[in-house]
């Protein structure tokens, strides 16, 4: 075997034993995520959406102002920061007030409450959702949109924490949804 052989066995020997370090002390890509990621798509004419959060599950535990505690801010998820991106401007609106939220990519917070949500969309990304001590990375002066919107009490409980849009009724809303609770953020174009 020719010497250039021998250096590309050796360097992709080395390369494969990183990214096994990597698997086994860093990352374990190979087990399953107690919080898994999800991406959530909406494309209507021009308009394209997309929200990339993590999905913890309830497993029995009380979720709102117990593990995740009433009127603090909330990485809406698990592990990484959410995000939320627009390719367009959107009007984000309740009953007093309209917010213009310009095209861009968000990280999405919000401050959950017994019957009112305030929902933020920051401008500044974070590679984590959360630090060391376990508080939330969220920076209030890239606040862009803060806006308060209604919880409605299901019926069901939704046991994975759940991020979708619906266009059913041919008004856009943003919806979360957790154990018995769910906001819908009402988006127009």
């Amino acid at each position: 075997m020719n010497t250039f052989l021998k250096r590309v066995l050796i360097l992709f020997s080395v390369i494969a034993l990183g990214l096994l370090a990597y698997t086994i002390f860093v990352e374990n890509i190979f087990a399953k995520r107690l919080s898994p990621k999800d991406t959530v798509e909406f494309k209507l004419n021009e308009l394209e959406l997309e929200v990339f959060y993590n999905r913890p599950s309830k497993k029995g535990r009380e979720i709102f102002g117990a593990l995740v505690p009433y009127d603090q801010v909330w990485r809406t998820g698990a592990n990484e920061a959410t995000t939320f991106e627009t390719n367009k401007s959107l009007k984000i609106t309740n009953q007093d007030d309209s917010f213009s939220l310009p095209s861009g990519k968000y990280t999405l917070w919000t401050v959950p409450k017994d019957t009112v949500w305030t929902v933020i969309f920051n401008s500044k990304q974070y590679s984590w959702g959360v630090n060391s001590e376990m508080k939330p990375m969220w920076d209030p002066n890239y606040d862009v949109v803060n806006i308060d919107v209604p919880v409605k009490k299901l019926d069901s409980t939704v046991e994975q924490f759940t991020i979708a849009f619906d266009n059913s009724t041919d008004n856009l809303f943003l919806t979360m949804a957790w154990d018995d609770v769910k906001i819908q953020v009402p988006l127009k174009e």
